[in-house]
């Protein structure tokens, strides 16, 4: 049978499953009802091996899942996350959120759903079998330190030759597949910066060590690092998300605090980033007589695609019809680039946008929906991107 036709006969029940976990979300690493909702879905299959409680230890609280069929090389895994997000669901639809102040902002519901719906299909045609297939159902991605990592520390990805993973994405519209070879996704690093000055009234700042003009020097000094010590060949981001200092408009406080991120794709560009991050923040604050703490967290790794399962994932859509583009680097950050330092593979965004249907509000946004029709799409993608690794032939 086709990919198409395998697809068109799973459509309502992927629309349903998507629905019912869009309504039941839970946040990063207590996602505990979503992961028994996955595991019950699991065991309703024959000759499925199930590991459970994948990355959980003493400090992880997250629980993952990996299923596989199959056994011997080759060995192909794929991976779907399953956190939401501490948002407030706003939308007026039937299958809005049910617990408050939590929702699936970002998909994953969707990119559960679809991996499911893979594992459904693998399912009915093992006599077509040859190698194995694993199915990854990941916890924790919105929240550092991602669930990917400790994961992978439990030896998921020791016989896997190959790894591959998507995320819909709002921005792009439905049926639209894009990626690339090389650098995809940034890393998402984050800082905080505090200055501690010496407080007083604001009518005489001589008495003062004002906090808020060293905070000023250091987000306009630093906001020039990408733009005048970076060359401009080199893609990075930094950017001022949180200021505080004070209470009152009559009084000098102590101190300041500035929170903010950082973006880069390459790991040099990011150590002299933050080498500039240190000598600007003692510098400007010890020429002031104040004093200056920063905090850099690095975060997920850039996402690098591997050339080989790049083209792969550019042959599977084209030989599906769907419109491909070989897109431009994105700032987000994504954890599933772990399993592709780990592993050779490739990640894709899906195009799940479609103004009739209102699913462009951008991801994390509190009116954020997915165009259904797109889980089409991403299911095809994996579908086929398992018969160009001469796994499976649906026909």
């Amino acid at each position: 049978m086709s990919i198409e036709k395998l697809v068109d006969e799973r459509k309502q029940d992927m629309v349903e499953t998507r629905r019912y976990l869009h309504k039941h979300p839970e946040l990063s690493f207590k996602e505990f009802k979503t992961y028994q909702f996955i595991l019950d879905r699991l065991n309703q299959y024959d000759d499925i091996d199930i590991i459970e409680n994948v990355g959980a230890n003493d400090n992880n609280s997250g629980k993952g899942i990996v299923a596989s069929f199959g056994e011997g090389h080759p060995h192909i895994a794929f991976r779907a996350d399953f956190d939401a997000l501490p948002i407030q669901d706003k939308k007026e639809v039937e299958y809005k959120s049910t617990v408050d102040g939590v929702m699936h902002a970002c998909g994953h519901d969707a990119h559960t759903t679809t991996l499911l719906t893979l594992v459904d299909v693998v399912s009915n045609n093992l006599k077509n079998l040859k190698g194995k297939v694993s199915f990854i159902f990941q916890y924790g991605e919105e929240e550092p330190p991602g669930g990917a990592e400790s994961m992978i520390e439990d030896g998921i990805l020791k016989d896997v030759d190959f790894v591959y993973g998507q995320h819909y994405w709002s921005q792009f519209d439905t049926h639209e597949i894009h990626s690339k070879n090389g650098a995809l996704i940034a890393t998402p690093d984050k800082f905080r910066i505090t200055i501690q000055g010496r407080g007083g009234h604001a009518a005489y700042p001589q008495r003062n060590i004002d906090a808020i003009l060293i905070a000023s020097e250091l987000i306009v000094n630093l906001q020039s690092i990408v733009s005048r010590q970076i060359s401009p060949i080199d893609n990075a981001v930094v950017s001022f998300g949180h200021v505080k200092a004070g209470d009152t408009f009559n009084v000098m406080p102590d101190s300041a605090v500035l929170e903010g991120t950082v973006r880069t794709f390459n790991y040099d560009v990011r150590e002299k980033i933050v080498e500039i991050f240190e000598s600007e923040v003692e510098a400007t604050t010890k020429k002031r007589g104040a004093t200056g703490d920063l905090y850099y967290h690095r975060g997920f790794p850039p996402v690098i695609n591997h050339e080989r399962e790049a083209k792969i994932v550019e042959e599977a859509a084209k030989s599906l019809g769907l419109e491909y583009t070989d897109t431009k680097p994105l700032m987000i950050g994504e954890d599933f680039s772990y399993f592709i330092e780990e592993k050779p593979g490739a990640f894709f965004l899906t195009g799940s946008g479609n103004e009739s249907k209102n699913s462009t509000y951008a991801h994390h946004h509190e009116l954020f929906d997915l165009d259904e029709e797109a889980m089409e799409s991403a299911l095809k993608m994996f579908m086929k991107i398992i018969e160009l690794e001469n796994i499976i032939d649906w026909n």
